[in-house]
């Protein structure tokens, strides 16, 4: 029977970042491949009957994006590993943020044709604030790609981090025959199996004659250049691995399945096991007996059949038990979490125990929010996930009025996974509400879940404000304030006064009128 410590150790748990369409979710599908959770893999750009494991909801798979982080478990040479597997179109990023929070290190996946792009710069300062170890997998490698060399050089100066190729491709588009592994002093030749079962690899010394039948005396001349070059680089050094100051990179294709099991492999002994999270009481210790974790993501509707609603939470110390009692800190009372599950994107199974590190989804009455608390020590809070200022907003209202009663608690569910923030008209009900999102794809979902989830149909007007400023004095007379022509005072569900604004040069006019007034940027939780 393993200990708490030895079943603690052997976690791994990462997020999968990218630009969208570099290869994210199909590089998810190979990993579950190899880890034997699947037999054969769905390409998620194909409208082949085999639609990918990861993207689970019905617009995902007709988009052939994520919209959603889903969360994967399974087990792979000794380890027990849990991928959350992230959305990659920047105007689902929130969703992106809160899942990063939830990972120990990310895996950043490049196309090799286009390199660093725009969202996978903005996902990089997320990791780099954390310091989470962040591995790179050049992809597309059985494309045409750019000079293997100029994508490392790319990746720190756009990212400054320093880079380390763990391997080096041989080829790439019809010419990629396999990758020079730098540790191992050898290459590893492979063969196609088809996209959907795993690749066959040979492993051949470079200095062996039969290597230059293999791929020809021009490429393998060309290789022990460019290894003789590469070790004329930086050492490697996994102190600075773990610290996040140093990034590995691997190449290689997910499609074709070439180098991702070397990939996994060294990846899976670099990374670190479940680190100490920061509370208000200080460090939390991995290890200890009592059980900690808090909610990351809540996600309604997982299962059209039940109409649930499942609270994530990641685990950060202890062992986790079916049926045990915890102590909710944002709700102030003990509480059993009912139908504990871990998840594959929408196939779940209930679960007996979990360890820090591992995330396990529980069923949700509508009492958790997004950074809630839960622990069986003395009651102690982890440091709250941020939530961003919306930057597009809409006066939302149903059409058919007998549905009221549907559509304010579609619009409130959807609200409290954090997909979208509502706001009401000051001194206004919810006969129709302002939604505000980060990004306006978010409106297409809350249109598309209100009418599928909830049977409402609804009608959207977009606004033209751009700025939200949440107000900070405690007594505000929201009547008494001297406004400009395109503000507008509404007030979130909690009944707290907010303004919007068209321009910023009207937000520094507003605080010129009223003196003492003190705004806000950022939401509290």
């Amino acid at each position: 029977m393993a200990t708490l410590q030895e079943e603690i150790s052997r976690r791994r748990t990462f997020a999968i970042i990218s630009h969208p369409d570099a290869g994210k979710t199909t590089l998810t599908e190979k990993f579950l491949l190899y880890g034997g959770a699947i037999a054969q893999a769905g390409e998620v750009k194909g409208k082949r009957e085999r639609a990918a494991k990861s993207d689970w909801m019905e617009i995902e798979k007709q988009r052939g994006i994520s919209v959603t982080s889903s969360v994967m478990q399974f087990q792979h040479g000794g380890y027990c590993i849990n991928i959350l597997d992230t959305p990659g179109h920047q105007d689902f990023s929130e969703d992106t943020y809160r899942t990063l929070m939830a990972a120990d290190s990310a895996v950043m996946v490049i196309d090799g044709a286009k390199g660093v792009e725009p969202q996978t710069r903005k996902l990089f300062k997320v990791c780099a604030l954390r310091n989470i170890p962040i591995f790179t997998f050049i992809n597309k490698m059985d494309r045409e790609t750019r000079d293997p060399l100029e994508l490392c050089e790319e990746v720190e100066r756009e990212l400054g981090i320093d880079t380390y190729p763990v391997n080096w491709p041989i080829g790439c588009g019809k010419e990629f025959a396999g990758v020079y592994d730098r540790d191992k002093r050898c290459i590893l030749h492979f063969t196609d199996a088809g996209h959907a079962k795993k690749a066959g690899i040979t492993e051949i010394e470079l200095d062996d004659p039969a290597l230059v039948d293999l791929i020809g005396q021009a490429r393998r001349d060309t290789l022990a250049d460019e290894v003789e070059l590469l070790g004329a680089g930086r050492d490697f050094d996994l102190d600075a691995v773990r610290h996040g100051k140093l990034s590995t990179v691997f190449f290689g294709s997910a499609l074709t399945n070439f180098g991702v099991e070397p990939f996994l492999n060294a990846f899976l002994e670099m990374t670190t096991p479940p680190l100490p999270r920061v509370s208000d009481a200080g460090e939390v210790d991995v290890y200890s007996p009592e059980f900690s974790a808090f909610v990351f993501k809540i996600q309604a509707n997982m299962n059209k059949n039940h109409r649930d609603r499942i609270a994530f939470m990641r685990i950060c110390s202890g062992q986790f038990t079916a049926g045990m009692e915890v102590y909710h800190v944002q709700g102030g009372k003990s509480l059993k979490l009912s139908q504990p599950q871990q998840m594959m994107a929408q196939e779940r199974h209930i679960v007996d125990e979990a360890y820090a590190g591992d995330i396990i989804g529980v069923f949700d009455p509508g009492i958790f929010s997004i950074g809630d608390t839960l622990t069986t020590a003395k009651p102690f809070q982890f440091e709250g996930i941020p939530t961003f200022a919306p930057e597009h907003f809409a006066r939302v209202r149903q059409i058919d009025t007998m549905k009221r009663k549907q559509f304010v608690k579609g619009v409130t569910q959807i609200a409290q996974e954090g997909a979208i923030q509502i706001f009401q008209e000051y001194n206004m009900g919810m006969e129709e509400v302002i939604v505000g999102v980060v990004g306006v794809l978010q409106f297409d979902v809350l249109k598309y879940r209100l009418e599928n989830e909830y049977n409402v149909e609804i009608r959207m007007d977009n606004l033209p404000y751009e700025h939200i400023r949440w107000i900070e004095n405690e007594e505000i007379d929201m009547d008494k304030l001297v406004g400009t022509s395109d503000m507008k005072k509404i007030q979130d569900l909690k009944g707290r006064p907010l303004l919007l604004f068209v321009n910023s040069w009207s937000v520094g006019m507003v605080l010129d009128r009223n003196e003492g007034l003190v705004l806000s940027e950022f939401g509290r939780e």
